[in-house]
């Protein structure tokens, strides 16, 4: 059987170099700035850094995910050409893309009946999506069918570790995350709320942290505790940001200081416009892979 088409969503926040290196396509969410509809497309009609500054400047941010009719529009152009595909989706927890992209399934494979199409619910979101994505890439290019990388991703997925800090809360309680209370003092004393990702993929507080320096030592601390081997660690790291490149680039310092054997130097990637409507400017990202996630 010849090579699967891998898809995903652009919420996975990778950039187009990864994606055209490992040959995966992607499909486009949608938000809008102040009620003006744009493509989450990676900087092709609008800067990040001009999307996060409107945001600064009070711009009201919404999204939407993609529906079951752009699925199937999508998926179609592959299974004409007569190839399977897997397509990976931001996680249920936090959206309903993956209901859509089921219900395309269904269509797809009753109009292609000798064509399947396998969706994988990530369970992640932003680069630890991508990090998941990447490695079905490297199962596809070693030669494995459609229907083993399904079952490999479903059987590995929980092992994506991802844990987020914010060192800025206005957007926390724009979006009701935080209370404005709660968010005022937090700023004045300088709090960093450190979350991650469990295993129903969505994204759950874990502690609030006084100081950058401090929360930046614990998030690391963090990849200590779930990888399975500790420091020895030997796979792939990724880091995503909305517009605090510098903290990124500390967590990445830090990373490769503490775990010598990576697969690769830490890859830093952009927060998108669709995560980063809810997350805001300020937050950096760790992914990895490790211990099964809790709740």
């Amino acid at each position: 059987m010849g090579k699967f088409v891998l898809t995903c969503c652009s919420t996975a926040d990778a950039s187009e170099e990864f994606y055209r290196e490992r040959d995966i396509h992607y499909v486009c969410f949608h938000y809008f700035l102040d009620g003006k509809p744009y493509m989450d497309d990676m900087e092709k009609t609008m800067k990040l850094k001009d999307f996060y500054q409107a945001m600064i400047d009070g711009a009201e941010t919404k999204t939407a995910q993609v529906n079951a009719d752009e699925y199937c529009e999508f998926f179609e152009t592959f299974l004409a050409e007569g190839q399977d595909i897997v397509h990976v989706t931001l996680s249920s927890g936090i959206s309903g893309t993956y209901n859509s992209a089921c219900i395309a399934k269904e269509m797809m494979e009753e109009k292609y009946p000798d064509r399947k199409v396998y969706i994988v619910d990530s369970l992640c979101a932003s680069s630890g999506f991508a990090l998941l994505v990447d490695a079905i890439s490297t199962l596809r290019d070693e030669g494995k069918t459609a229907e083993e990388a399904f079952q490999w991703a479903e059987a590995h997925k929980g092992e994506v570790n991802s844990w987020f800090f914010s060192t800025d809360l206005t957007f926390f309680i724009r979006g009701g995350r935080v209370s404005k209370t709660a968010g005022t003092i937090g700023g004045i004393l300088g709090i960093c709320p450190l979350l991650n990702v469990n295993d129903e993929g969505q994204l759950i507080p874990r502690a609030n942290i006084r100081g950058k320096k401090k929360v930046i030592k614990e998030i690391v601390n963090k990849m200590v505790e779930w990888t399975v081997d500790g420091t020895e660690y030997s796979g792939k790291c990724y880091i995503s940001h909305s517009e605090c490149l510098e903290d990124a680039q500390a967590v990445k310092k830090l990373v490769e200081e503490t775990f010598p054997n990576l697969a690769e130097p830490v890859s830093i990637f952009n927060i998108g416009t669709t995560i980063g409507s809810h997350t805001g400017p300020g937050t950096v990202a760790l992914f990895f892979f490790g211990k099964a996630r809790t709740k």
